[in-house]
């Protein structure tokens, strides 16, 4: 039975992927001259997030803290990162955002591709030119008064145990004078199958919105100390909802 259902959750999601391309091509076209932040083929992203996760009875998945996101503002976003169902789980949100995402997932088809219409922010890992691209681009976006999600540990994380944050994003948040917005992600390392396909066990996943943490105050050379607090704040936001799961 197992078997049978975990068919049916990719085969949906896959043809709801499709089906997410196909609109954001259309809707990109359509639009060109007048949605330059693509914030109309973003939304998109939102009845897809609705539909796969209630497409997957073996997801149950919980949101708090949205009263904690002020539509009117631009963020940095910092959440940590556990697995490709953070995509999914993060257009819970329902905010305007851009990715910093690495370049392979571009290549994904359907989804990597709606990524590429909806102009995120590509990275290639390891290349220095690339990385300085990216906070350009990243610093673009902010004065255009879109919000910028970064996954700072760099990569999925193994274990609960968070990686360390690297310094980008948190000096960018300064330079630009933007508030950050930390996000916690709990469960959804397990929310995807590891070597199999086949979903057996339900799962608990948790997205926490923490209030915002302001930069004013903060010079150039605080990067360390807010890195440090946003780490600790979503640190203690995922020990804490680990208890109560």
């Amino acid at each position: 039975m197992n078997a049978i259902i975990s068919i049916g959750i990719w085969f949906g999601s896959g043809l709801l992927t499709i089906l997410l391309f196909f609109v954001v091509f259309v809707l990109n076209i359509l639009f060109f001259p007048f949605d330059k932040r693509k914030k109309i083929t973003h939304a998109q992203c939102f009845w897809w997030s609705d539909a796969v996760i209630g497409l997957n009875p073996y997801w149950n998945v919980r949101v708090s803290g949205l009263e904690n996101i002020d539509h009117k503002r631009t963020y940095v976003i910092i959440s940590n990162h556990q697995s490709m169902a953070d995509i999914a789980v993060l257009y819970q949100t329902k905010m305007q955002f851009k990715w910093v995402a690495k370049a392979s997932l571009f290549k994904v088809p359907f989804i990597g591709w709606c990524l590429g219409l909806i102009k995120h922010i590509k990275l290639l890992r390891g290349d220095f030119a690339s990385i300085k691209e990216i906070y350009h681009q990243a610093s673009q976006w902010l004065k255009k008064d879109m919000s910028v999600l970064f996954f700072p540990e760099g990569t999925r994380s193994t274990s609960d145990k968070m990686n360390e944050f690297q310094n980008g994003a948190f000096k960018l948040a300064i330079k630009e004078k933007k508030p950050i917005l930390p996000v916690c992600l709990i469960g959804t390392r397990e929310a995807i199958p590891k070597g199999n396909w086949i979903f057996k066990t339900k799962v608990s996943v948790k997205l926490i919105v923490l209030p915002v943490v302001e930069t004013y105050g903060f010079g150039p050379g605080d990067f360390s100390l807010l890195r440090d607090t946003v780490r600790e704040k979503i640190e203690t936001a995922a020990a804490l909802g680990h208890v109560s799961k």
